[in-house]
């Protein structure tokens, strides 16, 4: 499904041309959540790859994976997950097509990984005229339409409001397109834009005529905007 002139919504994904875009992988968080007594099973980039199997499979060619932001989970240190995990993934990647990494909040330490692949990084991406940054600032460079990642966009329903909805939501902020995407980690859900306060900038402010896009692994449902939920 189209959530914008010529960019689609593969699962968790989107697709503009010959690029794939995802965002807020956190690979690591098992690590992190491991030292604070949480025990989680390591099985996130395992599951990844398999859910990056199905997206590739839809997507047709693919040239680019951009990497929206959040690559890792730790903000000062590289965890051996992290190492371990994040240049798992772009080998996984590598052999697909070329990477791209918007730098996220998250990635303040993730260049001695990405050189060992030789990976570029960047503040924000523009292609024609969509700007690609993570979310967490407003860069300088804004574009007609804007991908943002960093919030983890899902939503919950009036009767549950204790179950949440990884889904993308599209709207107007100021005279451009803004369309946030959920997070790509499984292992989180995120922030519930009926209910919560937003983290993004681009987020501040009423979102009641935002259009929500919920996906799976088969089809992405339309549920009209935030105001009528």
């Amino acid at each position: 499904m189209e959530i914008h002139k010529g960019i689609e919504i593969i699962d968790l994904a989107l697709k503009y041309k010959d690029m794939l875009i995802i965002g807020d992988l956190q690979l690591g968080y098992e690590e992190s959540m491991n030292r604070k007594g949480v025990l989680i099973p390591r099985f996130q980039l395992k599951d990844m790859k398999k859910k990056l199997d199905a997206i590739f499979s839809k997507a047709g060619k693919i040239k680019t994976v951009v990497i929206n932001g959040d690559l890792k989970h730790e903000f000062g240190t590289i965890s051996e997950q992290e190492w371990r995990d994040v240049l798992g993934l772009m080998d996984y990647l590598l052999e697909k097509a070329s990477v791209i990494v918007v730098k996220g909040n998250h990635d303040i330490i993730i260049e001695p990984i990405l050189k060992k692949r030789n990976v570029k990084l960047v503040d924000n991406l523009v292609v024609d005229d969509v700007l690609v940054t993570h979310g967490d600032i407003v860069p300088v460079n804004l574009q007609k339409v804007i991908i943002i990642g960093h919030e983890h966009a899902a939503v919950s329903f009036s009767e549950k409001h204790y179950e949440k909805f990884k889904c993308f939501v599209k709207g107007k902020w100021k005279r451009h397109t803004l369309i946030a995407m959920p997070s790509f980690n499984d292992l989180t859900t995120g922030t519930d834009l009926r209910t919560a306060e937003p983290l993004s900038p681009f987020l501040k402010g009423s979102l009641k005529n935002f259009e929500v896009f919920i996906p799976d692994e088969k089809k992405v449902l339309y549920f009209g905007k935030l105001k009528d939920f």
